[in-house]
């Protein structure tokens, strides 16, 4: 049953090759996909290109279906799956800040490193950016230690938070993507006209 340790099977230097091979792979698609070019991504804020939102809602919506199934089939032990711990408000205070750097730059992390990595200038800047924000980050966080640690509610699921079954919440979030994927269409159409 699953999650396997990967280090138990392959080793510790085979389990860091996997990894690297993951993530090579990850980014080969991301670049692949023109996510490494912050005109494209950026672009989804003004409505002028989808791919993003469509290219995301669907990875987090068939990697929750194939998550929730295997779990019902019994491949995977669900209670075994990292879920990062849920601190409300400055989980929402962080989300904002990077949706501004989002938007302002053009980049998420994960794409800022793609870019970086077939030598764009903005993509270079951005990581150096990034790594500026991490240091002064930690050079602080003592300051707001205690807002740091707030709101705590621990592992947090939305069927737990909801109180619903999983079956329901998946079922609402497939929905979701489908209305987001219709609307932000015809947001576009409208704005932009037929031949956008």
């Amino acid at each position: 049953m699953a999650p396997v340790d990967l280090v138990a099977v392959v080793g510790e230097y085979g389990s860091w090759l996997v990894y690297l091979a993951i993530g090579f792979c990850f980014g080969f698609v991301l670049e692949s996909s023109g996510f490494g070019d912050a005109r494209k991504l950026a672009g989804q804020f003004y409505f002028t290109e989808l791919t993003v939102l469509k290219f995301m809602f669907t990875a987090i919506v068939v990697c929750m279906l194939l998550i929730f199934w295997a779990s019902a089939l019994g491949w995977l032990d669900y209670d075994q799956v990292w879920v990062n711990p849920t601190y409300l408000w400055p989980g929402i205070l962080g989300g904002l800040i990077m949706g501004l750097g989002f938007i302002v730059g053009g980049y998420c992390p994960g794409t800022s490193l793609v870019s970086m990595a077939t030598l764009k200038v903005d993509g270079v800047l951005f990581v150096a950016g990034v790594a500026a924000g991490v240091f002064a980050f930690g050079e602080t966080v003592f300051s707001f230690n205690e807002f740091w640690h707030s709101s705590y509610f621990g592992r947090l699921t939305l069927p737990e938070w909801l109180d619903l079954p999983v079956g329901v919440v998946a079922l609402a979030i497939v929905c979701m993507a489908i209305m987001m994927f219709w609307g932000g269409e015809l947001i576009r159409r409208l704005i932009y006209g037929k031949r956008s």
